[in-house]
């Protein structure tokens, strides 16, 4: 328990069987025997407590974890298509644009050629 040898328990007990003297280590002994009987009936309630508490509280991660891992996935998923969306749009007003622009350049074109010819 503290590593003690052999010696060093028998020099223990000499100083309590002086200290104490022999009529009162008997119940010196007994006394803390009974202290580490409930030290140890004690430890073994709050094992007890912990071991039983255990499970709930694993159950109550897993539950979190589930629920966190889901709000994620759906605003990665959200995050995503508003994207794709934007992307689209602006493809579309890219496409446009270079429709008009096309559409311009082929107008001024014959406006041009016109020109030429009248001038």
């Amino acid at each position: 328990m503290f590593d003690l040898g052999t010696q060093e328990l028998i020099v223990i007990f000499i100083v309590a069987f002086l200290v104490f003297g022999p009529k009162k280590l008997p119940e010196l002994g007994r006394t803390l025997g009974k202290g580490i009987r409930e030290l140890k009936n004690a430890m073994r309630n709050v094992k007890d407590s912990i071991d039983e508490a255990v499970p709930d509280v694993t159950e109550e991660i897993k539950e979190v974890k589930t629920g966190l891992h889901d709000s994620i996935y759906q605003s990665i998923e959200k995050n995503q298509k508003d994207r794709d969306d934007a992307k689209d749009i602006k493809d579309k007003k890219e496409t446009r644009a270079d429709n008009e622009s096309g559409s311009e350049s082929r107008e001024g074109g014959k406006v041009k050629k016109e020109t030429d010819q009248n001038g």
